[in-house]
């Protein structure tokens, strides 16, 4: 039997690609608008890799539908308002890395897009004051602003821009807002404030609320 991951991920690829295929865009376009080399869209499309949140955000603008188009198949459809009770939101699993929960999927021409993340806590010299702290933090960008609220844990946020490449250190009850258009990333780490050992021992995934403001280029979508 077909692991649920992997079959998943073969129906987003497929959707992907009948999509593309029927905007008349061609893998050179969509690998451009996703930021990524023709070689490694195409690998994306045969449904054997797995897509990261940036490369969904920017393949569904390109085609001019919403995130959940190319998750689910099924199109939003409330207008009003919509309500998703706890730990019900739709789940976006990552093979290695973060977890996705989308908070309002039915709710169509969206503005924002709301998530639940979890990002997982990878025991490494993650420990503030040893010398590759900030390694293992992978940089993306995408159209408009986003805000991060963090719930529990503690979160290393990296962001690149005319200053260069700065880091700031975020835990519970802290906000955070950034044009998104600029590099950036994240990764889980131990509190700051904590020794090596302690924090070894109270490490745990950093739980956060991210909201993703689309930019004008893709408020449409």
């Amino acid at each position: 039997m077909m692991d649920p991951c992997k079959k998943d991920l073969a129906a987003i690829a497929l959707r992907l690609r009948a999509l593309r295929d029927d905007e008349g865009i061609s893998v050179a376009e969509m690998a451009a608008a996703c930021e990524m080399s023709s070689d490694a869209y195409e690998v994306l499309e045969s449904g054997t890799a797995d897509f990261s949140f940036t490369t969904l955000y920017h393949a569904a603008n390109k085609l001019g539908i919403d995130m959940i188009d190319l998750l689910t198949g099924d199109s939003p459809n409330l207008s009003g308002y919509s309500v998703i009770r706890a730990g019900r939101g739709l789940s976006i699993r990552r093979y290695a890395g973060f977890e996705y929960q989308h908070l309002a999927p039915t709710f169509k021409n969206k503005l924002a897009e709301p998530f639940l993340v979890t990002a997982p806590f990878v025991p490494d010299s993650t420990h503030a004051g040893e010398s590759d702290h900030n390694s293992g933090i992978a940089l993306a960008s995408h159209e408009g602003q986003e805000l991060n609220y963090i719930l529990s844990g503690h979160l290393r946020f990296a962001y690149r821009d005319s200053f260069g490449l700065r880091y700031e250190d975020l835990g519970p009850g802290d906000t955070l807002l950034y044009d998104s258009s600029h590099e950036h990333g994240m990764k889980a780490i131990a509190d700051p404030r904590l020794s090596a050992a302690e924090a070894e021992a109270a490490a745990e995934p950093c739980v956060f609320l991210a909201i993703v403001l689309k930019g004008s280029d893709d408020a449409s979508a």
